[in-house]
């Protein structure tokens, strides 16, 4: 098995290939910069900073940037507007303006240093142009797609690693995994889904699919003396407070599951795990006394522990 760790798309990222052939992960850390270089909102020069500075004119854009915004939109509609790429004013008035491990810890002055927005504008205004491969966004909208980024950044190099002869591929970008394959040992793959309290929740047997995690705990800070974190509830403006404290979405596609999980997260309890089951997907959801919430499709397939079950 080849493996390699690499920080990209502001967290770490893993690939593990079975039987690939020579170069392959050489040429999957080349096709993530690429992506990260289009994608990211930090970079200056990326597609997505274009569109954002281009108010309301068209851009041209990448298929792979064309795709990711179609996918963005699909995902858009398919939850009510509870994932929306269009928070980025938000996440800035909360403090999350520069790369997260350039974010200072505490930050006194963040939450005077410009108001808050309120809810978000949501894509129905968006021109995505196959034909003419350009994105419009509509004057005043600006977009942060990294979550879905990372999840399409893990379908996308899964897909290639398979391509290119690798028998078994495992992609996790920042907690946003796909799957494909055989694994080392010759079966499923097993993921661990940690607790939030400590020790493990439970392990997913995933031979073709895709897991992603929302949680407030992954990226936090303070801005004037409050604490603050990255999931925006596109209603509010604000970071969102939800009776849920984890959210682990399984389904086809890192996309998807990245789509679901921060859905289900939004949506707080009883709504989350019907949510995850409407957009074809299980979740397994822990909530903020660190009770366990399954679909029935998890609660069959799931292992132990699994303590704490509602």
């Amino acid at each position: 098995m080849a493996a390699c760790r690499v920080p990209a798309m502001g967290t770490q990222v893993e690939l593990l290939a079975v039987d690939a052939p020579s170069g392959a992960l050489t040429a999957a850390r080349g096709r993530l910069a690429d992506l990260e270089a289009r994608w990211s909102r930090f970079r200056p020069d990326s597609e997505i900073s274009t569109l954002n500075r281009a108010a309301g004119r068209p851009v041209a854009v990448s298929p792979e940037t064309l795709t990711l915004l179609a996918l963005a939109v699909l995902g858009w509609q398919a939850t009510g507007g509870r994932f929306d790429p269009t928070v980025l004013d938000a996440l800035e008035a909360a403090g999350y303006d520069r790369s997260f491990d350039q974010l200072p810890t505490a930050r006194p002055g963040a939450d005077g240093a410009r108001p808050a927005p309120g809810s978000a504008p949501g894509l129905a205004g968006i021109r995505i142009d196959a034909k003419a491969a350009t994105v419009t966004l509509p004057p005043g909208i600006r977009l942060d797609p990294g979550g879905i980024a990372k999840g399409y950044a893990a379908d996308l190099l899964c897909a290639e690693l398979r391509a290119a002869g690798a028998a078994g591929v495992c992609v996790n970008v920042g907690g946003d995994l796909r799957v494909s394959g055989t694994s080392p040992q010759g079966g499923p793959w097993a993921v661990a889904v940690p607790h939030p309290h400590g020790g493990q929740a439970a392990t997913l047997q995933l031979t073709e699919g895709a897991a992603a995690t929302s949680s407030p705990l992954q990226r936090t800070w303070q801005a004037g003396g409050r604490s603050a974190h990255h999931l925006i509830d596109p209603h509010t403006g604000q970071p969102a407070d939800t009776s849920i404290l984890q959210a682990t979405v399984v389904t086809a596609e890192a996309w998807r599951a990245e789509v679901a999980a921060k859905a289900a997260f939004l949506a707080g309890l009883p709504d989350a795990l019907p949510l995850a089951t409407r957009l074809g997907a299980e979740a397994l959801v822990v909530d903020q006394d660190g009770r366990l919430h399954l679909t029935a499709g998890l609660q069959q397939t799931a292992t132990a522990p699994l303590a704490g079950t509602a």
